[in-house]
C-alpha cells in the first residue's frame, strides 16, 4: 500500500512518520476570490491528472482510494481513465463539493453517515474508519500518565488537531481555576497562549498526544468539535457536548452532531451558546445514571470496524477488476 498526496500538506508528514511511501503532485484548492492564487490553483487542477497517471503507471495499484477533498479528485480521475478501480470515502454528514465531482468515477463511495439521496449499490455507509490503537484504553493507566487523580469525574476537551480557539479559550476560562478536574488537548497552534491561564494541578492541558486512546478512557465528559472525533468519542462510549464549528463547509459538523444527539450519546451546543456550558457541565457530571445512558448510546451508534468494512469491500473491488 502507498499513499499520494499534496506537498506541505499533513500527509507529507503523517505518511512518511508511519513508515508507508507517499508519491507526491501539485494541487491545491480554489479560492473563493479571483486573482493569482485562482489562476494557480487552475493550473495544478489541469496538470494534475497527468502527474497522477504517471503516479499510478509507475505503482500499478488494483485498486485506489480517495480520502475526500481536492487532493483525491486527479487521483481517482487518473485512475478511471486507466481502468482501475476507485472509492471514496467521506468523512461528515454532507457529502463534500470534492467527492460530489468525484463520485461519478467512483465504483463505491464510503459513509460516515446516510445521507439523503445518497442511496443504492454505490453507496456504503460504514462510518468512518479510526485508529485501532486507540479502542480498549484503560482507564486508571490513562489517568496515571496525564497525572489525572485516580478518583472523581475528569472533563476532557478536545480542541481539535491545529485547535479550535472559541472552545479552547471557553475551556480555561471556565475551568481553570476550578471545577472537575481536566484533560484538555488543545492543539498545537493554541496552547502557548493558554498555558499561563492555567493554575491548578488537576487541569492538564497537552497541545497534542500520541495516547488519543487513553485521552479518552479516562473521561467521565468530553466537549469536543463535531469533525471526525465524534467516532472515536463514540467507540470509547464516552458522552459528549458536541459544539461543531460554526464556519464548516454547509454547516456539516452540526449534522455530524445531530447524528449522535439523536441517538442519545451527545448534547449539541452551539459555539454562541458556549456560557451555557458550565452548567450543562456540572448537571451532567451530578447525573451518574445520565451519563450511563449517554455512554451505552455512544456505543450503540459507534462502528469501531469501519476500517475493516473499508478494507473488505477494497479487495472485493480489486478482485473483481482482476477476473
Amino acid at each position: 500500500m502507498t499513499f499520494a498526496g499534496s506537498r506541505g500538506r499533513v500527509e507529507s508528514q503523517l505518511v512518511p512518520d508511519a513508515g508507508f511511501e507517499l508519491d507526491t503532485f501539485s494541487i491545491s484548492g480554489f479560492p473563493r476570490r479571483v486573482g493569482f492564487g485562482l489562476v494557480r490553483a487552475l493550473a495544478h487542477a489541469v496538470r494534475a491528472p497527468v502527474a497522477c497517471t504517471r503516479i499510478l503507471a509507475r505503482r500499478r495499484p488494483d485498486v485506489v482510494l480517495g480520502a475526500g477533498g481536492y487532493v483525491a479528485g486527479p487521483m481517482v480521475l487518473a485512475a478511471r481513465l486507466r481502468g482501475i478501480p476507485t472509492a471514496l470515502t467521506e468523512a461528515d454528514a454532507h457529502l463534500g463539493l470534492a467527492n460530489r465531482l468525484a463520485a461519478p468515477f467512483a465504483r463505491k463511495v464510503f459513509l460516515s453517515y446516510a445521507i439523503p439521496g445518497r442511496n443504492g449499490e454505490k453507496y456504503v455507509v460504514t462510518g468512518r474508519p479510526i485508529p485501532s490503537a486507540h479502542l480498549a484504553a484503560d482507564r486508571g493507566a490513562g489517568r496515571a500518565r496525564f497525572g489525572l487523580p485516580v478518583n472523581g469525574p475528569v472533563l476532557a476537551v478536545f480542541g481539535g488537531l491545529a485547535g479550535a480557539q472559541a472552545l479552547n479559550e471557553f475551556a480555561v476560562d471556565a475551568f481553570a481555576k476550578s471545577g472537575p478536574a481536566v484533560l484538555h488537548v488543545s492543539g498545537e497552534r493554541d496552547f502557548e497562549a493558554l498555558r499561563g491561564k492555567v493554575t491548578r494541578s488537576d487541569y492538564v492541558l497537552v497541545p497534542a498526544t500520541e495516547h488519543f486512546g487513553e485521552a479518552l478512557a479516562v473521561a467521565d465528559l468530553a466537549i469536543s468539535r463535531a469533525g471526525g472525533t465524534v467516532w472515536e468519542l463514540a467507540a470509547a462510549g464516552t458522552p459528549s457536548i458536541l459544539v461543531p464549528y460554526p464556519y464548516a463547509t454547509s454547516d456539516h459538523q452540526t449534522l455530524n452532531a445531530r447524528h449522535f444527539e439523536l441517538g442519545g450519546g451527545a448534547v449539541t451546543l452551539d459555539q454562541d451558546d458556549l456560557s451555557h456550558a458550565p452548567v450543562l457541565v456540572t448537571e451532567l457530571l451530578g447525573d451518574t445514571e445520565r451519563l450511563r445512558r449517554m455512554s451505552e448510546a455512544m456505543r450503540a451508534l459507534a462502528r469501531p470496524h469501519a476500517a475493516d468494512a473499508v478494507a473488505d469491500e477494497l479487495i472485493r473491488l480489486a478482485a473483481g477488476a482482476r477476473r
